[in-house]
C-alpha cells in the first residue's frame, strides 16, 4: 500500500470516529444540520467521482439530485404503492441513472468533451429545473411537493423508522461512509487507472484497446445514480422537494464543495460540503445577504492558495517543515 492510500485511510478512520462519537455531545438540531450536510457531501462525492477521475466537469449535476428527489417524493406520497421507501429509493437511483445513460450515450459516443460537455450539462440542469416548474400537475410547480414521509422499512422483522434525529443521522452517516469507501476502492483499482489514462490522453488509451466512451458513460451513470440517491435521502429528511434542488445554484454550490475539499480525493468534497454548510448556517443567522459574497471570496481564495483543496494542507505543511529542516 502506498503512502497516499495510507494517508487517505487514516483521514477516513478519523472522520468515521468523529461521526460515531458526534451524537454523544450534539443536540437534535446539530445532528440534523450535520446529517443534511452529509447528504450534500454524498452528492459532492458523486460529482467528484466523475469530475475528479475523468477531468470532465458536469455543470448540471443537480439535475440528477432533483430527479432522485422528485421520484422519491412521488412514490412515497402515493399511498397505493407498497414499500414506498424502498421502491422510492430504487426508483430515484434508477431514474437518475437512466437519464444519465440517455444523455451520456449521445455525448460520449458523439465525441463531446471539455467545455462543450460542460455547456450541454449546464443546459440539462436548466431544462430540468424549468420542467419541474412547468409540470405543476405532477411536480407542484414553484411550490414543489411537501409532506414527504421519512424513510421507514422492515428488515428481518425489525421496523426501521428514520423519523427521529439519531437513527436518521446514523443511517445517513453509514450510507455516506459505505459509498465513499466503495468509490475509493473503484478509483484505486483497474477501473480508476484506466480513467486516469483516458484523462491524460484519450486517443492513446483507445489505441491501447480501452473503450473510452463506454468507460466514461458507465462512470457518468454511476455518478448520477449516487446523486439520485442523495436527492432521495434529502427530500425524505427535509420533507419537501422544490425546483431549486435541480437548479443552477445547487449545481454551482456542489462544484464549490468539491473545489474546497479537493478534487479527486472523494473524502475532501464530503468535508468541503460539511464545512461550507456549517459556515452558511452560522453566517446566515447573522446576515443572510452576506453569505453569497463570502462564498465567492472563499472560492477565489481556495483556488489561489489551495488549488488541491483543504485536504492538501497537511501535505503542504509537511513539505514546508521538511524543506526547512533540510535547509538547516
Amino acid at each position: 500500500m502506498i503512502a497516499r492510500d495510507r494517508n487517505w485511510l487514516l483521514v477516513f478512520a478519523v472522520c468515521a470516529a468523529l461521526a460515531v462519537t458526534y451524537p454523544f455531545f450534539a443536540d437534535g438540531y446539530q445532528l440534523t444540520v450535520i446529517r443534511d450536510a452529509l447528504i450534500f457531501g454524498l452528492f459532492a462525492a458523486s460529482l467528484d467521482f466523475f469530475w475528479g477521475r475523468t477531468g470532465i466537469l458536469c455543470f448540471g449535476h443537480a439535475a440528477f439530485f432533483g430527479i432522485g428527489g422528485y421520484i422519491m417524493a412521488l412514490v412515497t406520497l402515493n399511498d397505493a404503492i407498497p414499500f414506498g421507501s424502498l421502491l422510492g429509493v430504487m426508483g430515484a437511483v434508477s431514474g437518475a441513472a437512466f437519464v444519465a445513460a440517455i444523455i451520456g450515450y449521445f455525448l460520449f459516443f458523439g465525441g463531446i468533451r471539455g467545455s462543450y460537455f460542460t455547456i450541454v450539462t449546464l443546459a440539462m440542469g436548466v431544462i430540468c429545473q424549468q420542467a419541474a416548474v412547468s409540470w405543476s400537475s405532477i411536480t407542484g410547480g414553484d411550490s414543489g411537493l411537501i409532506g414527504i414521509p421519512p424513510i421507514a422499512f422492515d428488515v428481518g422483522g425489525l421496523h426501521v423508522d428514520l423519523s427521529q434525529d439519531v437513527p436518521s443521522y446514523i443511517f445517513v452517516a453509514a450510507i455516506v461512509a459505505l459509498v465513499v469507501l466503495a468509490l475509493w476502492s473503484i478509483s484505486r483499482g483497474r477501473w480508476g487507472t484506466v480513467l486516469t489514462a483516458i484523462q491524460d490522453n484519450e486517443v492513446r488509451a483507445a489505441a491501447l484497446g480501452h473503450n473510452a466512451p463506454l468507460r466514461l458513460l458507465v462512470t457518468f451513470i454511476l455518478s448520477a445514480a449516487i446523486a439520485g440517491l442523495a436527492g432521495a435521502l434529502y427530500v425524505c429528511m427535509a420533507g419537501l422537494v422544490a425546483p431549486d434542488l435541480s437548479g443552477l445554484l445547487l449545481s454551482t454550490e456542489v462544484i464549490v464543495w468539491v473545489a474546497v475539499g479537493g478534487r479527486g480525493t472523494l473524502l475532501g468534497p464530503v468535508l468541503g460540503a460539511i464545512v461550507i454548510q456549517r459556515a452558511q448556517q452560522t453566517i446566515s443567522s447573522f446576515n443572510p445577504s452576506l453569505w453569497p459574497l463570502l462564498l465567492g471570496c472563499v472560492f477565489v481564495i481556495i483556488v489561489f492558495l489551495l488549488p488541491d483543496g483543504i485536504l492538501s494542507i497537511y501535505a503542504r505543511l509537511k513539505s514546508l517543515f521538511k524543506g526547512r529542516s533540510q535547509a538547516q
